[in-house]
């Protein structure tokens, strides 16, 4: 995995940013000052994107913000999870170099990140409040994503619109998701979720069902139905899916 800057740096670049944004639209300034100034930390400032946008009135606001702080608070990998979210968006987004538009306004961003919280209430079998921020981040996002689903980091949601990764899906490091994309598992295997391996691309309106295994770095086409395991680096098209583009010592 790439080296990382820390999160005190990462809050710098962000305060920085919106400094510089403030000065060159004063109207947007007010937004800015609630959204990041006006918060000690990157950990707060995140903290309250979330209550933002899950809460549906300004006491739900407060509250699932303070909800997120506290988690934040009790594991701090979170919120270094949460930094190589955001540092990985400029690097696989083409449209986007600097880390205060996908904190602001990149809604796959902040749904991970609030999974990332109603993950870690599942761990500590607060059940009914992890299904729902689940349920919010359904609602208010278009992005549904169990609490017992296992996320990496350098995970990057693209675009964000109705994705669903369902219960004990296992996913890797650096794997991009775009739009319309659903992991999940058969009816008749409930026990067995799919599994995402590193730096895989799902490709829009892609679907991951049953208890298959991605490898490393493939890619998965638009609208491509796979049922089957995908070995690493292989690309996958078609409904069902075929393999393409493998390398050669893998056999199609």
């Amino acid at each position: 995995m790439n080296a990382t800057p820390s999160v005190d740096l990462l809050w710098q670049t962000i305060r920085r940013e919106a400094e510089s944004a403030m000065a060159r639209d004063p109207v947007f300034g007010a937004a800015l000052s609630t959204a990041i100034l006006d918060h000690p930390d990157f950990a707060h400032a995140l903290a309250h994107q979330i209550g933002a946008r899950l809460g549906k009135s300004p006491a739900d606001r407060a509250r699932f913000a303070q909800l997120a702080c506290d988690a934040f608070g009790r594991s701090p990998d979170l919120v270094d999870a949460a930094s190589r979210d955001l540092q990985s968006i400029a690097v696989h987004d083409p449209a986007t170099t600097t880390l205060l538009p996908p904190l602001l306004n990149f809604k796959g961003y902040v749904a991970l990140q609030a999974w990332r919280v109603s993950n870690l209430l599942w761990r500590e079998s607060r059940y009914d409040l992890a299904l729902l921020l689940q349920s919010l981040s359904s609602d208010q996002l278009q992005v549904s994503i169990h609490p017992s689903a296992s996320i990496g980091t350098q995970v990057f949601l693209d675009h964000a619109t109705g994705i669903i990764i369902g219960a004990f899906a296992v996913i890797g490091d650096e794997v991009t998701i775009l739009q319309n994309v659903t992991i999940g598992r058969k009816h008749s295997e409930p026990d067995r979720a799919p599994k995402i391996g590193r730096g895989v691309l799902l490709s829009a309106g892609s679907s991951i069902i049953g208890g298959v295994s991605i490898g490393d770095f493939a890619k998965i086409g638009a609208g491509a139905v796979v049922e089957h395991d995908v070995p690493p680096g292989c690309t996958a098209v078609g409904v069902p899916a075929r393999l393409t583009n493998c390398p050669e010592k893998v056999s199609v």
